[in-house]
């Protein structure tokens, strides 16, 4: 069943609000959503922080507009709710670009080595893990293990590396998964966006194929180091309400562009590639949201033993502090 093509997005917006009412459902929406998904939701943000909030929240649904293995996340911390996403074949580049399996093989090839994921990972692979981490708190995960611990950091090379950077250690061993769209936003599309916006701050995202490109300017003096700024989702959105230039660059996925200019609207936000939409994000619409409310459909389901040991290595990681973005 899709919406009547001349009903309007505020039309569609109020039908879906009513829905989840009377479902007693949580829409929760990913900062790269399309904005139309992002303005009717009820709480936006990265897909950790939205998981916690499900669990705390007294809703008996949850509806997870993102991609697959977030609305596995919120199943696994809030296993007592049903869990839906509104097109369960919107899946996640970097998320497939590890399985079980291959981490079994892994693990027995450095058998005693910790083995760090970041949450962007499915539920069977959080499941052979010891401990989780998110793009902002992945340095801290790392310096918490024994100095003399060999390590397995999977899937993002990018975010690895960055961690090999920032505690100088070299027993981390990286998994070569990349998310696509952040692997694109290249070290020419950056040199090329600080040419032309030479006094703006830099945000960057450290899954960004540009990160290592974007250090070394800054280290060189090609771009003031006090302007470059590695950060999640959710450091963007806290460092762009308090940033006082008038231009900042951005290298993510577009979508989150809509939650920054909302967040400080007398500040230019101008993407790095602007091309950097993630299709998987793009996936979840209006009419799919619909009819997932009306039906019922897709529900997220993960076998409990698998549920169990993932929620060990997310919980590991919290115990540590409390993590930052997620994404």
């Amino acid at each position: 069943m899709t919406h009547s093509p001349t009903a309007t997005i505020h039309d569609q917006q109020e039908e879906i609000k009513k829905l989840a009412q009377r479902r007693n459902a949580v829409i929760l929406a990913h900062n790269y959503q399309l904005p139309e998904i992002q303005d009717l939701a009820d709480y936006v943000g990265d897909s950790l922080a939205l998981s916690r909030i499900a669990a705390e929240t007294d809703a008996d649904e949850v509806v997870f507009c993102g991609v697959h293995f977030m609305a596995e996340t919120a199943k696994i911390l809030s296993p007592n709710k049903r869990v839906f996403i509104p097109d369960a074949k919107a899946g996640c580049s970097l998320a497939d670009s590890i399985s079980a399996e291959q981490l079994r093989a892994w693990k027995a090839e450095h058998p005693g080595a910790v083995v760090v994921s970041y949450v962007n990972t499915t539920a069977e692979v959080k499941a052979e893990t010891d401990i989780c981490c998110t793009s902002s708190n992945a340095v801290e995960v790392v310096q918490s293990i024994p100095a003399d611990q060999e390590i397995l950091f999977c899937p993002d090379q990018f975010l690895g590396a960055h961690v090999q950077r920032a505690t100088g250690r070299n027993n981390i061993h990286l998994w070569l998964g990349e998310c696509h769209v952040h692997a694109d936003i290249s070290p020419t599309g950056l040199k090329e966006a600080v040419a032309q916006h030479p006094e703006a701050d830099l945000f960057i995202h450290p899954e960004c194929g540009c990160t290592t490109s974007a250090l070394w300017m800054a280290s060189h003096g090609d771009f003031p180091a006090e302007r470059t700024h590695i950060l999640s989702t959710g450091g963007m959105l806290e460092a762009a309400r308090t940033s006082t230039t008038a231009t900042v660059l951005v290298a993510t996925e577009v979508g989150i562009l809509h939650q920054l200019r909302k967040a400080r609207p007398d500040t230019q936000f101008a993407a790095v590639n602007p091309e950097a939409a993630c299709p998987y994000m793009q996936m979840i619409t209006l009419d799919k949201l619909l009819n997932c409310l009306r039906e019922g459909k897709d529900e997220v389901d993960v076998e409990p033993h698998i549920a169990d040991a993932a929620r060990s290595a997310v919980e590991r990681m919290i115990a540590i502090g409390q993590p930052g973005g997620g994404e």
